[in-house]
């Protein structure tokens, strides 16, 4: 995922920053506790398609 990318994306919910989770293929915003996937390098950024996290997952995550 591009640096710049990262930067300027933020959640479409709340527009907080975004934490990118290499290995999940996921970008993760902490304070809605959802997380976004990325699929071929582009994030799909619905909040409809968005996953819903555990709380202690978002603590891990702070």
């Amino acid at each position: 995922m591009d640096k710049k990318l990262l930067d300027i994306l933020a959640c479409p919910s709340c527009k907080s920053s975004l934490k990118y989770l290499k290995e999940e293929q996921e970008l993760v915003c902490v304070p809605c506790k959802l997380a976004y996937a990325v699929r071929d390098d582009i994030p799909i950024m619905l909040i409809d398609e968005a996953r819903t996290i555990s709380a202690d997952e978002a603590d891990e995550l702070r």
